[in-house]
């Protein structure tokens, strides 16, 4: 048989002429790689990108209908100049699948892959995916049709290979592909080479995995040691930094302390441990010095002491009041100026606030004092005046206050709206004892505290406190949320992060305690209810802090809400 009349028989349903087919066989095909019709990726005349294994069937159509349905040569044509433009992939990250078809020919049955693909890619055979190589061969998805006295079906005639897979291994890869007419061909249907394409080089450039670990840079202090002057007794220096440090301390700029190796120093006897204290902070990138504190003795009679809490709130009803605690010690008693401010908060721009706050005082379950409307009392107005207070401007105003003496022991003050409504409202608690007349032996707080429901954005935690006096005091302040479900309390806030400020200064800063040994052992002393959990994420502060005015401010670390206690100790 001919090569023509071979030719006639296999595409009989073409009706073309012999001086037709010969025409036809004198063309010669182009490889491409065909994309989506929306997406042409390597603009080529040899090649282009296919997004899938459906839209290579389709766009397979759709090139041999624009191409005229032509047959394959009637001789082996010479290779492309060159491989096509590179096929770029990344180790780890899955390719986008590649198609490979050869325009201007009515049938591709088998393809042979020569020289090497990438590690974790492979070379599938569309119509069925069991078919693939990964290694040099032929491939071949051609299946034979049958026939009965029913009927015939028909077999499949054709083979189109997709890259796909996943690369292991960086490099650059190189491999060939040739088509042929009929299946499991190598060397075309006749001897003189009819049925077979050009060889087409290919090259796949594999980039090693793009790490998603940032870069390691250098630590940053976000919190600088503050310098102290104190009378004795415990002081607490804290410094921290960004990008994962470790810790060193260093007294008088060049010796290092034994075991001072985390963000908190604690020196046990403050009057014994005068000098300059910096921390370095290291990691692979290098290391950074904090600035210098000093740590020195004063012998003022006018030590430095707890003066104020305050705390603003959403007032609810229910167990959602607001609860301020407060702790005094010594002998005698202290006088202490109580107040719950909603109406004159308007002056301060706050809206939506508490409009009849009542206060109320407790020793335990007993109430000691009750006020609804402080009714310009002169009393309360001077004590305001002398302590610092802001001023509330209308005598007729429905803000309570309470002006007391009271001796050692725990109380708080709870504030609620008195017709049981809600808003906004400022609990505030102040020692009075006149200027210039306080002593090392006076009564004083040792202890401050509030539960409220913390929200976000400007409805997070905020207590402020005043350090009064001449010295340092060195205070342990804890935000409690997951602790407080032992004492019953449900609806907590699950994440509590706690930050310290001086004016818009952030001076130190806590998310989940740690466990630390020092916290726990300051909780102790001073009378703190233990915190279980050294994974919980409770969060607390050991700080010694000098005279003037400070804010905790307690949020949710991932943006939720809760109950929250926060607490201020003084510690010895």
């Amino acid at each position: 048989m001919n090569i023509i009349t071979h030719l006639r028989r296999k595409f009989a349903w073409m009706n073309l002429s012999t001086a037709t087919l010969v025409a036809l066989l004198q063309r010669a095909p182009v490889a491409r790689l065909a994309v989506a019709a929306d997406e042409i990726v390597i603009a080529s005349p040899v090649g282009a990108i296919l997004r899938s294994a459906a839209a290579a069937v389709a766009a397979l159509g759709a090139i041999d209908t624009m191409a005229g349905a032509t047959l394959l040569a009637s001789s082996l044509t010479a290779n492309p100049t060159g491989p096509l433009p590179a096929f770029n992939a990344t180790v780890g990250v899955p390719v986008t699948p590649l198609g490979f078809t050869i325009t201007n020919t009515q049938n591709i049955g088998s393809w042979t892959l020569t020289g090497q693909l990438p590690p974790g890619l492979k070379l599938v055979a569309v119509e069925n995916t069991s078919i693939f190589l990964t290694a040099p061969g032929n491939l071949d998805a051609t299946t034979q049709g049958s026939s009965d006295p029913w009927g015939s079906t028909s077999g499949n005639s054709t083979t189109t290979p997709e890259l796909t897979g996943t690369p292991t291994t960086a490099g650059t890869y190189m491999f060939n592909l040739q088509g042929f007419a009929g299946p499991g061909e190598t060397a075309g249907t006749i001897t003189t080479g009819t049925g077979i394409s050009a060889v087409y080089p290919f090259t796949v450039i594999v980039m090693p995995a793009v790490s998603s670990t940032p870069p390691v840079t250098i630590p940053v202090f976000t919190a600088q040691p503050v310098s102290v002057s104190v009378t004795g007794g415990t002081v607490a220096l804290n410094a921290v930094a960004s990008n994962s440090p470790t810790y060193q301390w260093f007294i008088n700029g060049s010796t290092p302390l034994a075991g001072a190796t985390s963000s908190l120093l604690v020196l046990s006897n403050g009057a014994m441990s005068t000098g300059t204290y910096t921390c370095v902070a290291t990691n692979s990138a290098g290391s950074t010095t904090s600035t210098p504190a000093t740590v020195s003795v004063t012998a003022t009679t006018d030590v430095g002491r707890l003066s104020n809490l305050s705390t603003r709130a959403q007032v609810g009803t229910g167990g959602n009041i607001l609860i301020v605690g407060f702790a005094v010690s010594g002998s005698g008693s202290e006088p202490l100026l109580l107040r719950a401010s909603g109406p004159a908060l308007a002056s301060l721009g706050v809206t939506g606030t508490l409009p009849d706050p009542q206060l109320q005082l407790y020793n335990g379950s007993t109430v000691l004092s009750t006020n609804n409307g402080w009714a310009g009392n002169a009393t309360i107005s001077s004590e305001a005046a002398s302590v610092g207070a802001f001023p509330w401007s209308s005598a007729t105003s429905h803000d309570s206050a309470l002006a007391t003496q009271l001796a050692s022991g725990s109380y708080t003050a709870q504030v609620s709206g008195q017709s049981n409504d809600t808003g906004v409202a400022l609990a505030e608690a102040y020692d009075a004892t006149p200027a210039g007349t306080f002593t090392a032996s006076s009564p004083h707080l040792i202890n401050l505290s509030a539960r409220v429901q913390v929200g976000t954005g400007g409805n997070v935690l905020i207590a402020g406190f005043a350090i009064g006096g001449s010295s340092a005091v060195t205070v342990l302040i804890r935000a409690s949320g997951p602790a407080l479900a032992v004492l019953g309390v449900t609806g907590t806030l699950p994440d509590p992060q706690l930050q310290l400020y001086s004016g818009s200064t952030q001076l130190a800063g806590n998310f989940g305690w740690g466990g630390n040994a020092q916290i726990s052992a300051r909780a102790a002393s001073v009378g703190a209810f233990a915190w279980s959990s050294p994974v919980s994420d409770d969060s607390a502060l050991l700080i010694t802090l000098p005279p003037g005015s400070y804010t905790a401010q307690v949020s949710g670390e991932s943006g939720d809400t809760g109950d929250a206690l926060v607490e201020v100790y003084e510690v010895q």
